[in-house]
């Protein structure tokens, strides 16, 4: 009846009309697209993806790396130390909707938490139940801090219109309207921040060496150089015949389809070339350095992006291995444990998800080795190794459904 209220109160429905459909709040509201273009980012969300994302190659791959990879590593659901292979929350993870693949859903979430610090989650319910998840672009959301400086509330705002969902469970529900994922801020109790914020910096600075680069090759890699006429007594040039030779060197031989083009002077005229010298080159290895910046703003190894000079890692397979260990792992941990508080209490109590790392191929040596050690270990029971190994005692049942 919630969902059906807010769509009348936004669009003048007739009240004994039936709404039979069920859907995302946010649906119907239109989007608003809007960029900015600053000489240094500002420190909004739609700078940053403009900037960042849409613009920048090495904050694209980084958000594009961690964001797929994350959401291709399968969610085991467990309830206490047993796991269920089938569950009514895993059928909603893996279509939370009718748009949207389990995967496409997971890979919108983390995009949105990498390039915004946050991440909003709508869940749309059907006799209390949640049937439908929606992940909601950060930069319409906005929190509405309750008497106690707490979230009460989020509007989401589009189109002129905006739509409220509580923080907290409504009456005969047992998970909130919306959920918010944020990563760590020092300096805001509301709003999380964001890894490419940390980057800004270096990104504008490798935004800027990209033009720099490309406005030398549209100069033929010659920043300058000096047109001398005559000498000694000669005469200077008219307005007229400066104009001419003017047009003539930037219509005839500036600009890269005319580089090594040989350059037909007049008596009395001298061209001394002043090109690029290694220390002009400098903005290269600068443009290297903030690519850098940015990877470990991420967490993810250079070498993964292909940023030249750092050969840190022996080989690819360990900088994957860090990949995972550091960035991956930690960011799939905290979706997992904020979806099972979030939606677990709608589906039964002890349920929560983890990482299947076993499915995982860049961890099979570790896991491996970890199941070769525990496999040996006299000491610990057969039980006891089921657990170190992520597994339930034999006692469980795999697949239980949920209890009532």
């Amino acid at each position: 009846m919630r969902l059906k209220k807010a769509l009348e109160s936004l669009w003048g429905a007739d009240p004994a009309a039936e709404l039979e459909e069920k859907a995302s709040r946010t649906g119907p509201l239109l989007a608003i697209q809007g960029t900015a273009q600053p000489v240094w980012s500002p420190r909004d969300y739609a700078a940053l993806a403009q900037e960042g994302f849409a613009k920048n190659p090495v904050v694209h791959r980084a958000v594009r790396l961690l964001s797929e990879t994350a959401a291709a590593v399968p969610l085991l659901l467990f309830k206490g130390d047993r796991e269920l292979s089938e569950h009514p929350l895993l059928a909603l993870l893996a279509r939370p909707n009718t748009h949207e693949t389990g995967a496409d859903f997971l890979e919108a979430l983390y995009g949105y938490l990498l390039v915004s610090g946050n991440a909003y989650l709508e869940q749309v319910p059907v006799d209390g139940v949640p049937r439908e998840l929606y992940a909601l672009r950060p930069d319409r959301v906005k929190v509405v801090p309750g008497p106690h400086g707490w979230p009460e509330a989020f509007d989401y705002t589009a189109a002129g219109r905006t739509v409220r969902l509580a923080a907290e469970a409504e009456d005969g529900e047992e998970a909130a309207p919306l959920r918010h994922l944020k990563l760590f801020h020092p300096l805001n109790d509301h709003y999380g921040f964001a890894p490419v914020e940390a980057a800004q910096m270096a990104l504008d600075i490798h935004n800027a060496a990209a033009s720099w680069n490309k406005a030398l090759l549209d100069n033929a890699a010659r920043p300058s150089g000096a047109l001398i006429y005559g000498a000694g007594d000669a005469l200077n040039l008219t307005s007229d015949q400066f104009d001419r030779l003017k047009a003539e060197l930037e219509d005839g031989y500036q600009g890269a389809r005319n580089a090594g083009r040989p350059l037909l002077l007049e008596g009395g005229l001298d061209w001394k070339p002043m090109g690029l010298t290694p220390k002009d080159m400098d903005f290269i290895e600068a443009k290297n350095q903030a690519a850098r910046e940015i990877a470990l703003a991420f967490g993810v190894p250079p070498m993964l992006l292909g940023i030249p000079g750092d050969n840190t890692y022996a080989n690819y397979q360990e900088a994957g291995r860090a990949l995972w260990r550091g960035a991956v792992l930690p960011l799939v941990r905290r979706t997992a444990g904020h979806l099972a508080s979030w939606l677990g209490p709608a589906f039964g109590q002890g349920l929560h998800l983890e990482p299947d790392l076993d499915a995982i191929e860049a961890l099979s040596s570790e896991r491996e080795a970890l199941w070769r050690r525990v496999g040996v270990a006299s000491f610990l029971s057969d039980d006891e190794k089921r657990q170190a190994v992520g597994y339930g005692a034999r006692g469980g049942t795999l697949g239980e459904a949920q209890d009532d």
